[in-house]
């Protein structure tokens, strides 16, 4: 360990009004999971030159392994502050915050309390999760279902409320929890096998290669990566005999993949709650998270303090260094962030979206497809119905 660095014992024995802790990773990452505490500093340097940062008080900078806080405390420390690097980083913190054997059966109590809670969060998680599986008729008598686990806060989630689902199911189904590891470094894996013992989930772990496969690839490797990691789940699951495999999209997802269709693709398309697989015959893919809300997942992770990995990629420190086109920002991250501002002036604006998914009228587009084939207007213009006319049309603005 060098000068610029600092142990957490260290910190540890530091009065908390000696220094500031400072969490260098990019803002998504931040908001993602940090150390408590911790204030987000994407852009240290440029926050130094602006006179922004304390000067009487010891800076203790982090990211993901030290890297980068590294290279920040030695440019401010020529700067003249007291700045110094947590060694090992936030993937050092999170190995101390691991659930030890003896404790996991206390941790799981207290997070199946939570779910089971109506003042805290089974109206907000457990009722939605077990609408969508009624609405859209999700899970049926018999079924096996691959409840597939990534290791995030969604999925984990997703594997809790199942198995609160069985304890109250009317009709019998089996569960099977079925995590893929394509190549996980050894911090994501350690965290994947410490949280499923600490929540109860009885994870059954496969290896495949996938990232040394993609690792190479120079155009779309995030893209081929997800395509094959979904080709060994569907591939896993029907070898051990299910017919169903849950995937951990919520509400979110669902809205904003709407609305990135238009804004970035061109076009109106959703995320349905249920397919069947064209490529593994009997074989359906499920989203019961579908009407649970992303805040909703947070404050449940942060009400049990629970800590779970962002990004499954070995070749970057976190999710937001994946990116489709290179940007700093994701197009799902810039979505996302466009309907939180919309929110400010439009707090219904998140169902709004949903619901406009659900009301599409096709009298009033220009075209669409189905099944894979292009329909126009113009098709059926001649033989359409006379209420729909000009004098009528409520598309038409006021003037």
């Amino acid at each position: 360990m060098n000068e610029r660095e600092i142990t957490l014992e260290a910190l540890a024995d530091l009065p908390e009004s000696a220094y500031v802790l400072y969490d260098v990773r990019d803002a998504v990452s931040h908001a993602y999971g940090t150390i408590p505490g911790a204030a987000s500093l994407p852009d240290p340097e440029g926050e130094a030159e602006a006179g922004a940062l304390p000067r009487d008080r010891k800076l203790v900078l982090f990211c993901m392994h030290g890297t980068r806080s590294g290279e920040a405390a030695d440019v401010l420390a020529g700067m003249g502050y007291d700045a110094v690097s947590l060694a090992g980083g936030y993937a050092a913190w999170l190995k101390k915050q691991m659930v030890s054997p003896e404790k996991c059966a206390e941790r799981c109590a207290e997070i199946e309390d939570s779910l089971r809670n109506k003042r805290k969060f089974k109206e907000r998680l457990f009722t939605p999760f077990a609408k969508a599986i009624v609405r859209y008729e999700l899970v049926k008598p018999g079924d096996k279902i691959a409840v597939c686990v990534s290791g995030g806060k969604d999925s984990m989630l997703m594997a809790k409320l199942f198995q609160e689902l069985k304890r109250h199911r009317k009709f019998d189904f089996e569960l099977v929890f079925l995590v893929m590891d394509p190549g996980y470094n050894e911090l994501n894996r350690l965290l994947i096998e410490s949280n499923a013992a600490a929540m109860g989930i009885p994870v059954q772990i496969f290896e495949t290669s996938i990232f040394n496969a993609v690792y190479k690839i120079d155009h779309s490797p995030c893209y081929l990566c997800a395509r094959m990691r979904r080709g060994h789940l569907y591939s896993k699951a029907q070898e051990l005999g299910c017919n169903k495999i849950a995937l951990g999209h919520h509400f979110d997802d669902v809205i904003e993949t709407a609305l990135m269709g238009m804004l970035w693709g061109g076009q109106m398309q959703g995320m349905i709650p249920k397919l069947r697989s064209t490529n593994y015959p009997g074989m359906e893919l499920i989203r019961p998270m579908y009407l649970v809300r992303e805040d909703d997942i947070k404050a449940w992770r942060d009400y049990n303090n629970l800590h779970f990995i962002q990004c499954a990629c070995r070749f970057t420190d976190t999710c937001s260094s994946c990116r489709d086109d290179g940007s700093p920002v994701s197009k799902r991250m810039e979505t996302k962030l466009l309907i939180r501002r919309l929110k400010e002036t439009n707090p219904n604006v998140e169902i709004n979206i949903f619901n406009s998914t659900e009301n599409v009228c096709l009298d009033t587009l220009i075209a669409y497809k189905h099944r894979g084939v292009s329909h126009s207007f113009l098709d059926e213009y001649g033989d359409r119905d006379p209420r729909l006319s000009a004098d009528t049309d409520p598309t038409e603005p006021a003037g």
